[in-house]
């Protein structure tokens, strides 16, 4: 409880653990708010099935709540969007010449503020993907803050969870991405980097995962520990094995 997860990917796609991560939170019966700004609901509820989950269900139940970006987008964009409550869109950003994200985490901590009623075992926070609010029109600045508010409201008062998608490339120019990507680092108690293959593509390993804990971030003596697998994407799970050790290698 209480730990800020980075997911990051370079030359690959890394949703699969943004999946992963949904599923597992759900089945441990946590209050979970997903702020999916990459793909539809639908998308992620087929592949929830998948594993095992009912995206729908979760809904309904009200554990989980669904920001749903690329509606919320067009409908600000075109002007379809209501009101919900007297309370302003979490996109509101996007129409107006200010580009913090306060609408944003006010939609955050409401929905994962406890109340009377509720019996979920910690709140999670789970964004998908945060480049795309770079992307959006909002500032380095702005999206930093937001994940400080974040931390501040979900892991240190409601001792809840944070897991962050953010897309990075070594030879990319855009500079903003990768200033917020290198400051997320810094302040992640927990690092899942995948990356793609050197050598290019492979039908038996599909990329490299490296595994940062962050022993520096306790104000230990300790180092940070660091793994790195392989791993392949099947159907329904991932395995994972040490670099060189494929079945096909074997």
């Amino acid at each position: 409880q209480g730990k800020f997860t980075l997911l990051g990917d370079t030359r690959t796609d890394g949703s699969f653990l943004v999946h992963h991560f949904l599923s597992f939170y759900l089945r441990a019966g946590c209050k979970v708010c997903f702020v999916a700004l990459l793909q539809s609901f639908s998308h992620y509820n087929i592949v929830a099935q998948k594993l095992g989950v009912s995206l729908a269900a979760a809904k309904e139940r009200g554990q989980l709540v669904f920001l749903e970006g690329l509606k919320s987008c067009l409908d600000l964009l075109f002007g379809e969007e209501e009101e919900q409550s007297g309370q302003p869109s979490p996109l509101q950003f996007i129409s107006e010449s200010a580009s913090d994200l306060k609408a944003l985490f006010d939609f955050v901590r409401m929905s994962l503020t406890p109340t009377s009623s509720d019996s979920w075992k910690g709140p999670v926070l789970l964004v998908d993907d945060l480049s795309v609010l770079l992307s959006l029109g909002a500032r380095p600045v702005a999206v930093l803050d937001f994940i400080h508010y974040c931390r501040v409201a979900v892991c240190s008062q409601l001792k809840g969870n944070i897991v962050v998608l953010v897309h990075s490339n070594e030879d990319s120019e855009d500079e903003e991405n990768e200033l917020v990507v290198n400051s997320l680092c810094h302040h992640s108690d927990l690092i899942l980097w995948v990356e793609g293959l050197a050598t290019g593509f492979c039908k038996d390993v599909h990329g490299q995962i490296k595994i940062i804990r962050r022993a520096s971030l306790e104000l230990t003596a300790e180092q940070d520990l660091v793994q790195i697998y392989q791993y392949k994407i099947q159907d329904k799970n991932v395995t994972f094995f040490a670099r060189g050790l494929s079945a096909a290698v074997l």
